[in-house]
């Protein structure tokens, strides 16, 4: 009986080492910055950033890997002390449920083994976790509820109009309150239930992706088998986002599914995170038709950072990017998408947004359009959107 114990304590030690080593290792891999900080800019640049009051993203997947976003990391993209380093106002954290094995932007299937649920196991979540997607869901909007009740009054979790109103009056004295949003990347998460959508509502989520690197009971992904547009549920979820104030985010959707749901959708949608074709021409870009059907439809759409999105050399492949889209329907329609810690290598961490604003201003952007871009269009999409 005593060897059996030792054994068992052996068996638990090792645990307890591999769910404070292996989730570390697995993103230190994963999530690369090709160029560390501090960063450097011109002086005008950075006096302009400095000047800016709302600095906003709509795309990051920091939640995935059980960091403490309380504190500041030494590797990842994005975490609350980074946030407060850029001045950056509100960050969407967006879910990440589900990967496949061998992901890719071309082709991946449903079936394909799923890389997140052994990431689940090291990161030592209980059973429930292992097999449930909602669960894993749930655990990650429990967890951002936490780090921002862990900052007291200097956090807000932005739920309704009136969270976010609460944040710009809050920072009018005090730029360190930060906001958070949640959103969920592949309607998958839902596990073809739709009163799952109430319960994710309640625990705070309000932009959803139908899908993600794969097809699902939403319909076909933009790196699925089928490329289907909207299916009979897909039609029914979008309805009832639209009711509950959920954003449908088509990042990541068949370009089917990008015309049926602003072919039903009552509500402006977003692009959470992606490029435009104009300057990298890949099918996880959008198209210049599919930019002034957004526009049209009130949209708004997140340029992204890496180089599967928007090329290399990164940093003037993103400004490339977002002059691209004000040029064609109107700056106001463009905002940042980052897709920080998305298993993705960044030219640089939130830290370095201020390069971001040197790349506009040496391309002639004016100082209004810089604001739009790095967060006031974002500002103002929710105040006119969000319930």
């Amino acid at each position: 009986m005593k060897k059996f114990l030792l054994f068992l304590g052996i068996l638990f030690v090792i645990y307890l080492i591999g769910i404070n080593t292996v989730p570390r290792y697995i993103e230190s891999e994963r999530n690369p910055v090709k160029a560390l900080g501090p960063y450097q800019v011109s002086q005008e640049a950075q006096a302009l950033y400095d000047r800016l009051d709302f600095i906003a993203d709509l795309h990051c997947d920091a939640l995935l890997w059980g960091r403490n976003l309380n504190k500041r990391g030494e590797q990842g993209h994005v975490d609350f002390p980074r946030m407060r380093e850029a001045n950056v106002a509100l960050e969407m954290f967006t879910i990440v449920s589900k990967s496949p094995a061998g992901q890719n932007m071309q082709s991946n299937s449903e079936d394909a083994f799923d890389n997140i649920t052994p990431l689940t196991i090291a990161k030592g979540e209980g059973p429930w976790n292992w097999f449930s997607l909602v669960n894993r869901t749930l655990s990650q909007s429990e967890a951002l509820a936490e780090f921002v009740e862990n900052e007291g009054e200097k956090a807000i979790f932005i739920k309704s109009k009136a969270d976010l109103e609460n944040l710009i009056e809050a920072r009018k004295s005090d730029q360190e309150v930060i906001g958070a949003m949640l959103g969920i990347e592949g309607g998958h998460a839902l596990e073809g239930n739709i009163e799952n959508l109430d319960v994710v509502y309640s625990a705070g989520v309000r932009m959803i992706g139908p899908t993600h690197f794969f097809d699902n009971e939403f319909g076909g992904s933009a790196h699925g088998e089928n490329l289907a547009g909207l299916t009979e549920f897909g039609k029914t979820a979008v309805k009832r986002m639209n009711e509950l104030g959920i954003f449908v985010d088509l990042a990541h959707s068949s370009p089917a599914i990008v015309d049926d749901v602003l072919a039903i959708t009552s509500e402006p949608v977003i692009i959470s995170h992606t490029g435009v074709r104009a300057v990298l021409d890949s099918q996880r870009n959008l198209s210049d038709a599919q930019i002034q059907k957004i526009a049209a439809n009130g949209g708004i759409i997140g340029i992204a950072f890496f180089d599967m999105a928007v090329g290399t050399p990164e940093l003037p492949n993103i400004i490339a990017s977002i002059k691209h889209v004000r040029d064609l329907v109107g700056v106001q329609y463009v905002a940042l998408g980052s897709d920080y810690d998305g298993s993705v290598a960044v030219p640089f961490d939130i830290t370095g947004l201020p390069l971001i604003v040197d790349g506009l201003m040496n391309t002639g952007f004016s100082e209004e359009e810089i604001r739009a871009v790095m967060g006031e269009n974002v500002k103002q999409f929710f105040l006119k959107n969000l319930k």
